[in-house]
């Protein structure tokens, strides 16, 4: 099996199955996301111990590439530190867009969305949940838009 085939099968896993879906309650923060122009919806709660993202949960609907971004970041963030989070956050939005790579660190099942880069219309897709966890970080009321 090539690299392709395997970021593949595990977006599609994800997608089938994504992980930590459903809600959170009680929560510490939460945030509501869309994509205008595909229709992705995506809600994000959370519970925070200190500094770290204690629990997270995620309730949305949209494309293949989109459920799964939310799954595999919902399993990257769990136990970080808000610190280590921005830092992933960057890592996979250069992953999106194609303009570096991930400066030598490991990341993991969130490598599979490399692939997106060459299709730049989905890269809004696969960044929904990370825009939208940064809004419930910091506590933002008002839903956030990938446009």
């Amino acid at each position: 099996m090539d690299l392709k085939e395997l970021y593949r099968e595990v977006i599609l896993d994800h997608n089938r199955s994504p992980r930590n879906f459903g809600r959170l309650d009680p929560a510490d923060a939460s945030a509501a996301g869309r994509n205008p122009l595909c229709g992705d919806t995506l809600d994000i709660t959370l519970r925070m111990q200190g500094d770290r993202v204690a629990d997270l949960r995620f309730e949305g609907q949209g494309c293949a590439i989109s459920l799964a971004a939310a799954s595999m970041m919902s399993e990257a963030v769990k136990g970080r530190r808000r610190e280590e989070i921005e830092q992933l956050y960057g890592d996979v939005h250069a992953l999106l867009t194609g303009r570096a790579s991930p400066g030598g660190r490991d990341l993991g099942k969130l490598a599979a969305l490399g692939g997106v880069a060459e299709f730049p219309a989905r890269v809004k897709c696969a960044s929904l949940c990370w825009h939208t966890l940064n809004a419930a970080l910091a506590h933002t009321s008002a839903p956030v838009s990938t446009e």
